[in-house]
């Protein structure tokens, strides 16, 4: 029996208020995305790659996996 998949979580949109109100378009700007990845990202709707995970983590200097977060179903 197949076993239901599991879905990332992030605490980006947390952790740009926390930096000053950083908005989606600078944290792309640092990052080298657009505006609609990271707002596709904090949404759920799509899985960054592990370097773009690293490069955020990295923005806001803290460990991954105070950004992101891997919940079971």
């Amino acid at each position: 029996m197949a076993r239901p998949a599991g879905h990332v979580e992030n605490r980006i949109r947390r952790l740009r208020f926390d930096a000053g109100e950083m908005t989606q378009k600078d944290l792309a700007d640092r990052v080298g995305v657009t505006r609609q990845t990271i707002l596709a990202i904090e949404n759920g709707k799509y899985s960054p790659t592990l370097e773009l995970a690293f490069r955020i983590a990295r923005v806001f200097d803290v460990p991954l996996d105070q950004v992101f977060s891997y919940r079971d179903d």
